[in-house]
Formats: C-alpha cells, structure tokens, sequence
C-alpha cells in the first residue's frame, strides 16, 4: 500500500516546507515538492491526496510576477471540488480565500512580524487541526498583505489584534493561515533587516523573543501538522 502523497507547491527560494516536511513525513505522508519558482511544471489536475501552498510575497492573482499563479489557483479549485485536504500558508491561505470569494488586500497597512500571539475562536474546539490547542500560542509572522473578508461559509478559526483572519476552513478540509507554522525562529535572521526597521521593527528583537516562544510553539504547530496528516490519511 502506497504513502499518501501530497503535492507542495513553493513560490520563493526561501519559502520552502522546512520543518513543516519533516513532520509531515514523520506522520506517513510522502511529499512531492515543486519548486514553482524556479520553472518547476505544477501538473495540470490534482492527482494526489493533499496539497500544500506555501508562501510568498504576492498577492493571488499577481500572474504577471508569479506566472505559475493561475494553475496554483486551478489546484486549489480542484482540491476544493474532490474534498482533498489543502494546507494554505500565508500566500497559500490568501490563495484559498481568493479562489473561494474572499478578498485579499496588499499592503494592509497593519504588518505582523516575528512571534505573534494568535488567538484561537470558540469554533476551533471542534476543528481537527485546532481543537487541541490552547487558548493562545504563538506563531511566526512575516506579511503586509491580508485576507480581508473571509469566503462565504468560511469557519473563521484564529485572529491577532492587527489581522483577524489569522486561520479558517473551507468547508470540511481545507484550511488557510495567515501565519507560518513551518517557520522556526531562524528564519527571522534571513528576512531583510533595513525593511523591519521601515516597519518599525528590530531583527534582532525579533528573532531573540521567537527563541524564548519556539519550544511551546513548535510543540503546537507539531500537533497541527499531525492533525493535517491524519486527515489526509483518512481520506486517501
């Protein structure tokens, strides 16, 4: 019996799956990751069990700077329509509220960078991927652009002071965040320091106060992936 397989699609050289694949792994998936970037061919129908986005700077339908953006889209339609399970992050989750009638704005004004405080909804209690959270917990944050009304029928999960729609799902399996689970404390050394200091923020900071909240959240991100991986497990 073969691995459920899940395709990932990466948009930037740095915006790869991280720790988010040794996890997903590590639960019994097999991963095939496109480097849609760098000419990668994204196929034209979804053939696997699950589809991962990950992030980027633009926005869903910048087709012009991102030209693999349309079959990107194509997938996610596709996801949707055969109920297979899709994990959209940052990008990825503005993607999957385009696609499903959300909207999505650039430079929102309201930038989250580093380790943020998300806020979990009363409707996440019953969610497979949220529901064994706490209340609170933290994540990386690296965007100016935000989902700013969530789709129809959306179940709104997650929400930070400066952007609500931090996580939802579209109907029963596919789940779009803001913030960037796959992201260790690191990674926040290789974003551009003279931009953070534009926005107001130090890198160093940044990236000091992500060490101190990196073993609590990397255990609860660790959890979400899990609860990714059975659901793929469940309906391949």
């Amino acid at each position: 019996m073969h691995l459920p397989r899940v395709l990932v699609i990466q948009n930037t050289p740095r915006g790869g799956p991280r720790r988010l694949s040794d996890w997903l792994i590590a639960d019994g998936l097999s991963l095939d990751v496109v480097e849609a970037y760098d000419g990668g061919l994204l196929p034209d129908t979804l053939e696997h069990d699950g589809l991962v986005v990950l992030g980027g700077g633009f926005m869903p339908d910048d087709d012009g700077r991102a030209p693999w953006l349309p079959k990107a889209r194509a997938l996610v339609e596709q996801a949707l329509e055969q109920g297979r399970p899709m994990l959209g992050i940052c990008l990825g989750g503005q993607l999957l509220a385009h696609v499903s009638g959300g909207k999505v704005l650039a430079d929102a004004g309201t930038p989250e960078q580093g380790s943020t405080p998300i806020s979990l909804r009363a409707e996440a209690s019953d969610d497979a991927l949220f529901r064994d959270l706490p209340g609170v917990v933290n994540a990386i944050e690296h965007h100016v652009d935000a989902v700013t009304a969530l789709p129809p029928d959306a179940i709104w999960l997650a929400s930070t002071e400066r952007c609500p729609y931090q996580a939802f799902r579209v109907g029963d399996v596919a789940w779009g965040v803001q913030f960037h689970p796959e992201a260790a404390a690191d990674r926040i050394l290789e974003w551009d320091a003279e931009e953070l200091r534009r926005q107001g923020f130090d890198r160093q900071h940044l990236y000091e106060q992500a060490l101190v909240d990196e073993p609590r959240s990397a255990e609860h991100w660790r959890a979400v992936a899990r609860g990714f991986a059975d659901t793929v497990a469940r309906q391949h």
